[in-house]
């Protein structure tokens, strides 16, 4: 995807300068990651992996943008404007300065093959390269350390920066002038400078070279893992650029898949709805595998799995938790960082997130769907087995178990509990697709028990979710849980998960009462009842994906192919979108960028998408 930053563009995201905001462009490895804004600056970035330290958190230091990032800048500078190159997650910016002159900044960190291994390392690497006249470069980079707490403590040598962070540190290994960087000089570029922050290891080669061989093999990484995906014929380049944001939201040291790579930016503006993202939820997970299933990304799936079984294996046959660390942990214990504002000063900045305390029902279903996926499909290096089967059952005896009784729900209400319908839909969904693996397994006794379950669940839900409004009891609507008649966008997912077909009159008339209640213009809410915090005040991306699925599946294409075209006008330049959008002023909030949304993107090009076979 090429595009310019436009400052008058709708999709801008507040351009004063000096004041954050999402026109951010993701980088990474699957190791570490990070965000750069519009004018190259490094305002984001996590070590020694997506939830460590964020030593560059300018993004949520509110107006002190001078420390926490990485920012390279031309005396004079007047524009600047960015792309991906093609089919990578190499970031190029142009910088323009007054006087004609110009330079580029290629921005990745290294992901390529070596030594029979995946080479991934705690590593940022960006080039810098004149390209018009004869600009004149300074360089501010100033990393913090404990979240904000201070500036890394710094040392050097002749061609080497060392900055300390506490447990953690970190070398600049670079051909540049050090004392220049050291004490934030402009200097004249008058060639390739190249930088490597990275491991606190002397580095080994010729900076220039090996930081080009870098981006060589990184570069085509990414084109050969581009080239394997199944993509729809239109719509390409956003599905694309979806993908890669998503294979980078997994941590493949052990492929968890984190819902988003930030943490605390506001779902509104000075709602205090600020949540720590950076882990790894079951929910989220299952989406995104699914999503990337369609496009034929098996890497991603095979290794989520892998970080799955050591989840069940961890508990036992008990109560599965809704979300976990990347390394699997289980205590994600919610703290304030004091030492940072916040998203344009919008606090509190949380580390941690009490929802792992949470019953949510809903993940052994989640736990499932995907897992069942290893027992059919060929193409998998590792084929589930008997064992496999064994252990899967035991999510599904908690999700037979738990079928009808309350929960938080998938929006993890902090305040109160009922039995929400999409968490019994999903035990349904569990114990249905155990019934399908064990006819597919030749296990007739285990096919029949897990039948009967799902039967029960589905008679169950049809008998407490309904709301009946009609004196035949036909006409009505869903609830959004067994002890209430309010709508939740999530019922839209019962046709998503095969326990209704489009066709069914009371997913018909659940779809016109949840348009008619939740939809905003071209956007749709979660739910509109009141929450902990209040009424929600801003549009969840990936409902409004649901609907325009809704939509699809009603024969409303014309009406779903409008509303995908609007939603995409709203990404940001970097082709991402995060949690939320003010379905007023356009505006997106949110943590970023965010999973279901980009899995929204991927999964209504697909179903909207024109047919290969009309250019083949």
């Amino acid at each position: 995807m090429t595009r310019t930053l436009d400052t008058n563009s709708k999709n801008t995201q507040n351009p004063e300068p000096n004041i954050p905001n999402l026109e951010l462009w993701p980088i990474g490895n699957c190791q570490i990651s990070g965000l750069i804004d519009k004018a190259a600056g490094l305002v984001w970035g996590c070590v020694p992996r997506v939830d460590g330290d964020p030593v560059f958190c300018a993004l949520l230091n509110g107006d002190a943008q001078n420390a926490g990032v990485w920012r390279f800048e031309l005396e004079g500078q007047t524009s600047s404007t960015q792309r991906y190159e093609r089919n990578t997650a190499i970031l190029i910016t142009r910088l323009e300065a007054d006087d004609g002159s110009a330079a580029e900044i290629y921005d990745f960190c290294p992901r390529f093959e070596r030594s029979g291994r995946m080479y991934r390392p705690v590593a940022y690497t960006r080039i810098v390269r004149p390209v018009a006249g004869t600009p004149r470069l300074k360089t501010n980079l100033r990393p913090k350390q404990n979240y904000g707490a201070q500036l890394a403590e710094t040392n050097h040598g002749t061609n080497h920066i060392r900055y300390v962070m506490g447990a953690q540190t970190m070398r600049l290994s670079t051909d540049a002038p050090v004392g220049y960087i050291l004490e934030g000089r402009s200097f004249r570029l008058e060639s390739d400078q190249h930088f490597f922050l990275g491991p606190d290891e002397p580095f080994v080669g010729n900076v220039r070279s090996e930081v080009r061989r870098m981006e060589a093999q990184t570069a085509k990484y990414w084109k050969h893992w581009t080239r394997g995906l199944h993509i729809p014929l239109e719509w390409q380049d956003e599905v694309i650029r979806c993908a890669i944001a998503l294979k980078l939201c997994q941590h493949e040291e052990t492929g968890a898949i984190v819902a988003a790579l930030t943490t605390s930016i506001p779902e509104a503006a000075h709602s205090e709805r600020n949540w720590d993202y950076r882990f790894c939820w079951i929910r989220d997970s299952y989406y995104t595998v699914q999503a990337l299933n369609r496009l034929g990304a098996l890497d991603v799936l095979e290794k989520y799995l892998a970080y799955l079984r050591n989840i069940v294996d961890g508990a036992k046959g008990g109560q599965i938790q809704p979300l976990y660390s990347v390394m699997g942990e289980s205590e994600l214990n919610e703290v304030t960082a004091a030492h940072l504002a916040g998203y344009r000063g919008m606090g509190p900045v949380r580390r941690g997130n009490a929802a792992y305390k949470q019953i949510q029902h809903d993940c052994y279903g989640q736990i499932v769907l995907p897992t069942v996926q290893g027992f059919f499909d060929s193409r998998m290096l590792r084929m589930a087995d008997e064992g496999d089967f064994e252990s899967l059952e035991q999510v599904g005896e908690m999700a037979w178990a738990m079928h009808d009784q309350p929960d938080a729900g998938l929006w993890e209400f902090r305040t109160r509990e009922e039995v929400h319908t999409y968490s019994a839909v999903m035990s349904w969904a569990a114990c249905d697709r155990l019934a399908n693996v064990a006819e597919h397994i030749g296990k007739a006794e285990r096919a029949k028990l897990w039948r009967v379950r799902a039967d029960k669940v589905c008679a169950k839900i049809e008998a407490e979710a309904w709301v009946s409004t009609g004196e035949g009891g036909d006409e009505g609507h869903y609830g959004a849980s067994f002890e209430s008649d309010y709508l939740d966008a999530s019922l839209l997912q019962m046709v998503e998960l095969r326990f209704l077909s489009p066709d069914n009159p009371r997913f018909q008339s659940t779809f016109a009462a949840i348009e008619k209640e939740l939809r905003r213009g071209d956007h749709m809410l979660r739910y509109a009842k009141e929450d902990d915090f209040g009424a929600p005040e801003t549009a969840f991306n990936v409902c409004t994906f649901w609907l325009i699925e809704a939509l699809h599946l009603a024969g409303r294409d014309d009406e779903a192919r409008t509303l995908f075209e609007t939603m995409l006008s709203h990404r940001t330049q970097s082709g991402m979108l995060s949690e939320d959008l003010d379905y007023k002023t356009d505006e997106l909030w949110g943590n970023f960028p965010q999973t279901y949304s980009l899995v929204g993107v991927i999964n209504c090009a697909g179903l909207l998408s024109k047919s290969w076979s009309e250019v083949r």
